[in-house]
């Protein structure tokens, strides 16, 4: 299962995210890097798989394009969520898969690729209220290439993860699937590569020692 470092970006700093209120977001100072900045987090980081989400692009309030370009030249394979409000709003770039989150995107149906993010707040899909496995289901026929299930609710808490609800979401998807949100520990990516996950998006267990660094700098969990 890939190991993906979740970055996300607000004000030109590397924020540190919780429960999804991005406006107590502040720039990440306590974790493994010395430093916020974008590039020099990185290289600190040197992690094989990124995750990066653009919050002020999310929230329309600006953008972090050049940083991003920069940093996705830097790791084999980055996953960037820029608040996609239609197809043609996809970043061009080297090692770049295009994330279209829920929250933004409108109408799925007119998109042609990239990877669908399920953005779920308090067990729900946003907007609409949905279950994320009703969603998840109807994903299967969109083409999309894969899926990403983040709970913006758990960001940052490492509320920990359930098999079973991991199991239910695995069932009806069978494109690769990744998770984000809420992982607290080693044991919950047991839990994910248990459960058939091809990726596990974090940042906060890594930065507080419950996943190992050099885990990130391999970019694999094998349970």
């Amino acid at each position: 299962m890939d190991l993906v470092l979740a970055m996300d970006l607000k004000g030109g700093f590397v924020v540190h995210g919780k429960k999804g209120d991005r406006e107590s977001y502040r720039p990440l100072t306590w974790g493994l890097s010395p430093t916020s900045d974008p590039e020099g987090y990185l290289r600190m980081m040197q992690p094989r798989f990124l995750y990066i989400a653009d919050l002020d692009r999310i929230s329309g309030s600006g953008s972090h394009d050049p940083w991003i370009l920069s940093c996705a030249r830097e790791v084999e394979c980055c996953y960037v969520d820029r608040g996609c409000r239609s197809p043609d709003d996809m970043l061009s770039g080297e090692r770049i898969v295009n994330i279209v989150g829920t929250e933004t995107a409108g109408d799925l149906s007119c998109y042609r690729g990239g990877m669908l993010s399920i953005d779920i707040r308090h067990g729900c899909v946003v907007p609409g209220n949905q279950k994320p496995a009703d969603v998840l289901r109807a994903a299967a026929d969109l083409p999309f290439e894969s899926c990403l299930v983040l709970n913006i609710s758990a960001v940052g808490t490492g509320e920990g993860l359930s098999l079973p609800a991991l199991c239910a979401l695995r069932r009806v998807y069978r494109k690769k699937l990744f998770y984000g949100g809420g992982i607290r520990d080693t044991g919950d990516l047991d839990r994910l590569a248990s459960a058939g996950f091809d990726g596990a998006i974090v940042a906060t267990a890594v930065h507080r020692g419950a996943i190992p660094h050099d885990l990130i700098r391999r970019g694999l969990w094998c349970s």
